[in-house]
């Protein structure tokens, strides 16, 4: 896994145009590449490979599989909690997101997809997106707020290890 400041982490995937795993001979397992990690989430980019694809893995769901993933709508609603990444593995941050996005993504046979995700869901893959235009957490930050260390995360309310509570 790479982390910041590997060059490859911060630049965008290949965009425009994007490039394409959809036609692509590379092999590409979603489910065997997550039994290997301890994150519930990845981007090409932060793997050393410059594509356009991700895998987000909801907590007690499917991985889900994005290749050449768009956010083509959001809502203005939005909140904003700690999220983690594997570029930065020892700090969390505060980032706003909306808590619903509509997602145009390609499915392995080429054509196109189009699902809508809300809040935990949305949040995960809004920052794996990210990860493809080259963004990281650090992007998304209000402006004056600062990452903290995890040690200091973990002793909030909002570190409970469990996905973020929408109730």
């Amino acid at each position: 896994m790479l982390s910041q400041p590997a060059p490859l982490v911060s630049q965008t995937s290949g965009r425009p145009p994007r490039p394409s795993l959809a036609n692509s001979s590379t092999p590409w397992n979603a489910s065997a590449a997550h039994t290997t990690s301890p994150a519930r989430a990845w981007a090409c980019p932060q793997i050393g490979i410059g594509r356009a694809a991700a895998v987000v893995k909801p907590p007690g769901a499917d991985p889900i599989v994005l290749l050449n993933p768009r956010i083509a709508a959001a809502s203005d609603e939005m909140d904003e909690k700690f999220e983690g990444c594997l570029s930065f593995f020892d700090v969390r941050a505060p980032v706003p997101r909306s808590l619903r996005i509509t997602v145009d993504t390609v499915t392995p046979d080429g054509s196109t997809m189009t699902t809508v995700y809300e809040r935990g869901e949305a949040r995960l893959i809004a920052h794996e997106i990210d990860h493809l235009d080259g963004l990281l957490l650090l992007n998304r930050m209000r402006p004056g707020v600062t990452p903290i260390p995890v040690e200091e995360y973990r002793k909030t309310a909002e570190a409970t290890g469990r996905a973020w509570s929408y109730e």
